[in-house]
């Protein structure tokens, strides 16, 4: 028995594929696995097979067009095209999350493309996809040009292309916003920006403070928040959140800080969190300084932080900026507001 990838267009009706199966069965085709790609066309049928060695190519291509297939490619495939299609995107995908630069040979891998080029332009109007030809925006700016002389690229393909890239874009935006800070005893700490899959340690950070960080950084209770409160404030509607990570060289990294930008109107609110055996070494004035850029360059005109008045390390890291700060106390609560002059002057200048 030989392997062979076959694809064909059948009309988009009822019972054509199964003209088709049978077409195939009926001379010992074996269907290892198929896909069905949606054209203006009609649909096409995408099978990995195990033939008899008794039939070639052409016998191949006669069986599909009795099967009322047209636009017939056929050629001979490898043991490893066993591997269904979502099983070798994901397998790319963890390949681009370790190597963002790995791009193009991926798109290459993914569809088969005879050549795969990237150009410092953006797609434009004459992007998208023209049968076996296909460009790809670049969401890092410029474009990916893909060639394949048969078969002829589908929409299903050129979508899966497509999320490849994007997916490879945030990765390397990720790594290109990621800083380690070497504290002043010597700790390394990886600070990012958060995203959603990092719920599990932030909900093991918060498992690891003890009930008074807690109750200091949610100002009102010391539980761990629920699960839906951490999902927003890692990904808030408009603000930024940063985490702090550290590990030993092979051990999973854990997250030890996080610190909250969340914007409301020309104002942007402060929050920190830092595990306990990591406070008292710099990270939380490390990521106020962050935080405090990141509101300047967006034009915010000041910071706010609420704090316990008797959080006196809180207090501490707000005085070390060294920037002046109004404070208003309402009993055991002092609101804290530092202006920022350079995002005033930027939004009203």
């Amino acid at each position: 028995m030989t392997l062979w990838r076959i694809r064909a267009t059948v009309d988009d009706r009822p019972g054509y594929l199964s003209v088709l199966t049978a077409s195939l069965a009926l001379r010992g085709v074996n269907i290892l696995a198929v896909q069905v790609h949606t054209t203006e066309r009609g649909a096409v049928d995408d099978f990995l097979v195990d033939a008899p060695d008794t039939l070639d190519e052409a016998n191949l291509v006669a069986a599909v067009e009795r099967g009322r297939g047209r636009d017939c490619w056929v050629t001979r495939s490898e043991a490893r095209g066993l591997a269904d299609q979502p099983t070798r995107t994901l397998g790319l995908a963890t390949r681009l999350v370790r190597d963002p630069d790995a791009t193009g040979e991926a798109l290459r891998t993914l569809l088969g493309a005879d050549a795969v080029a990237w150009r410092p332009v953006p797609a434009g109007p004459g992007g998208g996809l023209a049968d076996t030809r296909m460009v790809l925006d670049d969401p890092t700016g410029g474009s990916f040009t893909l060639c394949r002389a048969v078969p002829g690229f589908t929409p299903a393909e050129y979508a899966r292309a497509q999320a490849l890239v994007e997916l490879s874009a945030a990765v390397a935006r990720r790594a290109a916003e990621q800083v380690t800070l070497v504290l002043p005893d010597g700790a390394e700490a990886v600070v990012r920006p958060a995203a959603a899959d990092d719920l599990p340690g932030v909900v093991e950070l918060h498992e690891r403070c003890s009930a008074r960080s807690r109750h200091r950084r949610y100002l009102g209770g010391a539980a761990v928040p629920s699960q839906a409160r951490l999902r927003r404030l890692l990904e808030p509607a408009r603000g930024v959140t940063l985490l702090a990570t550290a590990g030993d060289a092979g051990a999973t990294e854990s997250v030890v800080a996080m610190a909250n930008l969340l914007v409301e109107g020309d104002e942007a609110e402060v929050a920190l969190l830092v595990r306990d055996d990591w406070q008292r070494l710099g990270l939380g004035s490390a990521l106020l300084r962050r935080l405090v850029r990141h509101a300047e360059q967006a034009g915010h005109a000041a910071l706010v932080l609420h704090v316990h008045a008797e959080n006196a390390p809180m207090l501490r890291t707000v005085r070390r900026l060294g920037r002046p700060a109004q404070a208003e106390r309402d009993g055991a609560l002092v609101t804290l507001t530092v202006p920022l002059v350079e995002g005033a002057s930027a939004r009203h200048g």
